[in-house]
């Protein structure tokens, strides 16, 4: 597992509740510090390509294990 600043938790909330914490997350982040989130939302995967494209931040790591899907996030 890589290491990471912040972490967020956003298991048991829906689209686009998630991408709307990791972005208040974010935002209160350093330049290249990482962001870890957890989600239990499957839609939260496209949710979260599409966020790294549309504001440059970097999605280093998406993956599912055991039902929860774990992304690390990149302040650009």
């Amino acid at each position: 597992m890589a290491n990471f600043d912040q972490e967020l938790d956003a298991s048991g909330l829906n689209c686009p509740l998630p991408i709307l914490r990791a972005k208040k997350s974010l935002a209160s982040m350093s330049s290249g510090q990482v962001l870890h989130i957890i989600a239990t939302d499957p839609g939260a995967v496209k949710d979260f390509e599409a966020f790294a494209k549309q504001t440059g931040n970097e999605l280093l790591d998406s993956r599912e294990d055991g039902g929860k899907f774990y992304f690390l996030m990149k302040k650009n």
